[in-house]
């Protein structure tokens, strides 16, 4: 299967504005690009990049008055199976867990695990350890909190949601993942791309998708609290503790947003 993915994203600037985006594939999908990725920018600006301390691909700019355009476009080859299930992965004890797994349990700014740890296992203590134990707090939270973009606010944490029951793909990931750490299981957030493929197509504007995988077995699991179910053509573009770790662009001076389009779907004739 092959997959069609970009985004086309505008911002008006009163004045010079220095800027970092993290719009491109991540590195473990880097093989899978046919061709090459682009992102250019209108008006035409010099574009930087480097790896973040999470290893995704950043980039950096300084968007001119009256403001900027970043597009970007990939066809990405994809083995078109839904994310993998696996029931028997084990939930490690922490002293046997490596190092760089470690910060995946602790509290991050979206995510605080210090004060849902009692619910966390009030909710989850009886619960197998493992594949199961991740899918019930999944479960849990794709039955408490109900989706709409009207829901959306950047500052939603963890317990916000919980209290609310109510977000975006954001805050069902991070409600899940928080949960996960609490019961001594690594989580981390994860961003990308998730079209319609496989299911009905959703009459809502294409949007990225975030999610969050478990270290399981010696390695990570995807899991989605929002839809639950395996899905067809995820494309990974950036990992971190929270969404605060992997925000799609970050500004240097204020800047609005004037057009959001995303793209990622199958590519006719695949």
């Amino acid at each position: 299967m092959q997959i069609k993915v970009g985004f086309e994203i505008a911002y008006a600037a009163t004045q010079p504005t220095p800027m970092v985006f993290m719009l491109s594939i991540h590195p473990s999908r880097r093989h899978d690009i046919i061709g090459a990725e682009t992102i250019v920018t209108a008006p035409d600006v010099p574009l930087g990049y480097y790896h973040d301390s999470f290893g995704n691909i950043c980039g950096r700019l300084v968007a001119p008055a009256p403001g900027i355009t970043l597009r970007g476009d990939a066809l990405v080859r994809d083995s078109g199976l839904p994310d993998v299930v696996a029931p028997e992965a084990e939930q490690l004890p922490i002293d046997r867990l490596p190092d760089e797994a470690l910060l995946y349990l602790m509290a991050s700014r979206y995510c605080e695990t210090d004060k849902l740890t009692d619910m966390a296992w009030s909710l989850f203590g009886n619960t197998r350890p493992g594949w199961q134990r991740v899918m019930a707090i999944c479960e849990y939270v794709h039955d408490r909190v109900s989706f709409g973009y009207q829901h959306a606010h950047h500052m939603k944490s963890a317990l916000d949601v919980h209290e609310q029951r109510a977000g975006v793909c954001r805050d069902f990931a991070h409600l899940a993942l928080t949960f996960c750490r609490c019961m001594g299981i690594p989580a981390r957030y994860c961003t990308g791309y998730m079209g319609d493929i496989g299911i009905p197509p959703d009459p809502e504007p294409m949007d990225f998708s975030g999610w969050f995988e478990a270290w399981l077995s010696g390695r990570w699991y995807t899991f989605d609290a929002r839809h639950v179910v395996p899905r067809i053509g995820r494309i990974l573009m950036a990992t971190g503790r929270d969404a605060a770790d992997v925000a799609l662009t970050t500004s240097f001076g204020r800047m609005n947003l004037s057009k959001f389009v995303v793209v990622s779907e199958e590519a006719k004739g695949s």
